[in-house]
């Protein structure tokens, strides 16, 4: 299989070079679409943009929806915007002002006057939303129709437009009065009703709605509670704006969920594929692994403050990276419980008290029986009940910090319109092993008379 790939990829570039758009459409035609992500990731990025203006439009605009963000956006940059505006317009209206958002401002005002007009204000008003609401979610691909359409109109709207309708998730229709949202019309019903009668008579009204403003924990809440397969989004004077799809919301809390691991783990500025330019990788890697150079230097420092006493019990040193890594767990735990409860607005960032009390009971738990266990280990190893007992009290105290900070910070941060996700990760690590580093050196020194040598 891999020889395939590494095939397909030689292929590819192969008809680019040759600029056969013929053989270019048989063979991409030929292919399962994961493999043609897959091949055209390995495209340099001149050979990418090649192989897009080749391409018609639509076809060229399917390949985009299936391609990594980072690299769709690339693309457009290096494309005239002409031929941009051209490959946008076959994209769903949501995708439109996803893209169009992580572009420069010149860059997509330069594409924006080349689109139709109409394609163009759909597109500049849900690039105003953030990406985490209805109205950044939501698609501008909808049936609608006044409340005074009779069936027949219905019906030969939908004959007239069936070409531009066939490209539409469709199973209701929107039904409008005065560009207010009226009711909510299921198509089969049509289809059992005289031609001449109004559709008003016919429609399900006061439909469950959104604002354009729901925040995506709303919305997930909504889905979950309700079979629908998408909901209509409204403003605050209720007029319809756009649909919001169950599997639209699905996929932003999975970009929301993959972007807090990565930020947890020190990936920070957006994602990234190894397929980025070089220096951009390398540098958004140091704005996190550079701060936190610093904080393992402060963690040394305590290390080196007490290196008097680690020389006199020796024994120590096996100690601390234990309770630092086992300190650093407990943390990271309570951290996904306060984001998981955030997320499923469980708890509210001004309950930072209560929050701080849950956890701080666990950990009181939780540190007696690690430290328990360590304290045990240590006394059977040297035979040493004060060394048991030193090891295992900065155990215990260590867990309680910990567990308070990674339950606490994630509201804090929150409540000051800050994210979360950089709670854990890094920094949560290095402030619980300077932490314990500290207690573990500052008990034993303060023991030092009861400690056997060694």
């Amino acid at each position: 299989m891999a020889g395939d790939r590494v095939e397909l990829w030689r292929s590819l570039e192969e008809v680019i070079a040759a600029g056969a758009p013929g053989r270019l459409q048989a063979l991409l035609e030929s292919l399962p679409p994961s493999e043609v992500v897959l091949a055209v990731s390995r495209l340099t990025d001149a050979d990418r943009a090649r192989l897009v203006e080749m391409m018609a439009p639509e076809a060229a605009a399917g390949l985009m929806e299936g391609m990594p963000e980072p690299q769709a956006v690339d693309l457009m940059e290096r494309l005239s915007p002409e031929r941009s505006a051209a490959i946008i317009e076959h994209l769903p209206s949501d995708e439109q002002a996803d893209l169009l958002g992580e572009l420069e401002r010149a860059d997509a005002d330069a594409i924006l006057s080349e689109m139709s007009p109409e394609q163009a204000r759909s597109a500049r008003t849900l690039s105003r939303y953030p990406d985490d609401v209805a109205g950044g979610l939501m698609v501008k691909e909808y049936l609608t129709f006044p409340a005074s359409a009779t069936v027949a109109e219905v019906l030969d709207d939908l004959r007239t437009h069936a070409g531009r309708y066939s490209t539409y998730q469709v199973q209701y229709a929107y039904v409008t009065r005065e560009g207010r949202l009226h009711g909510v019309l299921r198509l089969r019903d049509l289809f059992f009703q005289p031609r001449d009668r109004c559709i008003e008579g016919i429609l399900k009204k006061d439909p469950l709605t959104v604002l354009d403003t729901a925040n995506l924990d709303h919305l997930r809440e909504i889905f979950e509670h309700n079979l629908f397969f998408g909901v209509p989004v409204v403003d605050r004077r209720g007029r319809l704006v756009g649909v919001v799809t169950r599997a639209a919301v699905e996929t932003a809390r999975a970009d929301r969920s993959e972007n807090d691991y990565l930020k947890t783990q020190g990936i920070v500025g957006g994602e990234e594929l190894r397929s980025m330019p070089l220096l951009l990788r390398s540098r958004r890697r140091l704005a996190w692994l550079s701060v936190n150079v610093a904080l393992n230097i402060l963690a040394a420092s305590v290390i080196a403050f007490y290196q008097d006493t680690l020389a006199a019990v020796i024994a120590l040193a096996v100690f601390l990276p234990i309770i630092s890594d086992m300190s650093g767990c407990s943390g990271n735990q309570a951290v996904a419980v306060s984001m998981r409860e955030l997320s499923l607005g469980l708890v509210r960032p001004t309950e930072v008290l209560r929050t701080w009390l849950k956890e701080l009971w666990v950990g009181v738990m939780n540190g007696l029986a690690l430290g328990g266990l360590v304290a045990s280990a240590a006394w059977l190893w040297k035979g040493d009940w004060m060394l048991g007992l030193v090891v295992g009290a900065a155990m215990a105290i260590n867990t309680v910090i910990a567990v308070s900070i990674g339950g606490t910070v994630p509201l804090i941060l929150r409540r000051m319109k800050m994210d979360p996700a950089l709670a854990s990760g890094p920094i949560l690590t290095t402030v619980t092993d300077m932490c314990g580093f500290f207690l573990v050196l500052s008990l034993a020194a303060a023991c030092m008379p009861w400690l056997a040598p060694g």
